[in-house]
């Protein structure tokens, strides 16, 4: 046994001192410079995809990555942003709606637009008194109608529930509060014909940020908060960390300089960063009369590190949440129905609402 335990360290020295010896000679190659202030500034490498992502995701991140490249600028015309990721959501939605058939209307809710999606094979019988908000992503700039059924169609279908997109009001046009203030809208009309507790609410990206401040809201408006929310892809704090600075990298545009946060989305221009109504993360009494909150996002999704952290801080506040991190996506990455790992995050989204409206 003595034998075998000195076989064993001495194994151990010589494979680390290999791996030192490797990393001094990639050291020599190309320095790593650290900086002071912890900062790493390294030359430029390669970095290969994923091999933990599923055989799909990693033939279809180079396509997403082409098609990503074509996106105008945020400072682009919003006319111009809006037909292009329009044209995108379109063809998700149609797309979607061959693996998850549904019916759609339109119908507005205390003066707000919204899409009414209902599955197709009918709401189940534990669904009948049970609905979810869905508040579409967008950068607070577009994603009305064709990005909302993106992200309400497989959640209605699969779960068996009636979904409401909500058209809420958006920048360069609008600035905070007008979305808070149309969902509360909705929220408050729903509350006459559903019980707060069978009510959810979610959204991705700016439809996840949207979904933190709503609750923000309800709490400082003392109405009863939903039965459960999910935000995904966008977090309870602004855009910073790590994941701010690496997956940009990860995902083929560089390293970043300054990150793009709330500060400069025009949706927010004029309002106070440190308001809890827009970061919510900032109160942690806001954060303790949370519902339950599933967050969801990617390794290489650029709102990782603050969703993270959102989760963090609702943990500390006492709030209940559950967090789901997928190895090797990127942001929104649910958008696009085929991979596994949107299926595998429709189930958990569904699955978290089943479990926790009308508890």
């Amino acid at each position: 046994m003595h034998a075998l335990r000195l076989s064993l360290v001495a194994s151990s020295i010589l494979l680390c001192a290999g791996l030192i010896g490797t990393t001094l000679r990639a050291q020599e190659a190309s320095p790593t410079l650290f900086h002071a202030d912890g900062s790493v500034t390294s030359p430029t490498g390669t970095i290969p995809y994923s091999s933990l992502a599923s055989p799909e995701a990693r033939a279809f991140f180079p396509k997403m990555l082409a098609a990503g490249s074509k996106a105008p600028p945020i400072t682009a015309p919003i006319e111009q942003s809006r037909a292009f990721y329009d044209r995108m959501n379109s063809d998700r939605a149609a797309r979607m709606e061959k693996l998850y058939p549904v019916k759609i209307r339109s119908e507005t809710i205390a003066g707000v637009g919204t899409d009414v999606v209902m599955p197709a094979q009918g709401v189940s019988p534990e669904n009948r008194d049970r609905v979810l908000i869905n508040l579409h992503g967008g950068g607070f700039l577009w994603g009305a109608h064709s990005g909302g059924l993106v992200e309400s169609i497989p959640i209605a279908s699969i779960g068996r529930i009636k979904v409401i997109s909500v058209d809420y009001r958006q920048g360069p046009e609008h600035t905070f509060p007008a979305a808070s203030d149309d969902v509360e809208a909705v929220y408050r009309a729903l509350l006459k014909q559903y019980k707060a507790a069978d009510i959810g609410i979610y959204g991705c990206s700016a439809g996840g940020i949207l979904t933190g401040e709503v609750v923000a809201r309800l709490v400082t408006d003392k109405l009863p908060t939903p039965g459960a929310i999910g935000m995904f892809c966008g977090s309870l704090v602004d855009v910073k960390g790590d994941s701010a600075y690496f997956s940009p990298a990860l995902n083929g545009q560089g390293v970043p300089t300054h990150p793009t946060g709330l500060a400069d989305l025009p949706y927010f221009h004029g309002a106070n960063p440190d308001d809890p109504l827009v970061q919510p993360g900032l109160s942690p009494a806001l954060l303790a009369k949370f519902p339950p909150t599933l967050l969801i996002t990617g390794t290489r999704d650029m709102t990782m590190s603050s969703v993270i952290y959102s989760q963090q801080l609702l943990d500390k506040a006492g709030a209940e949440t559950e967090l789901h991190v997928w190895e090797g996506m990127w942001h929104s990455f649910f958008s696009d129905p085929e991979l596994p790992e949107s299926k595998d995050a429709y189930r958990v989204i569904v699955h978290f609402f089943l479990h926790h409206l009308g508890r």
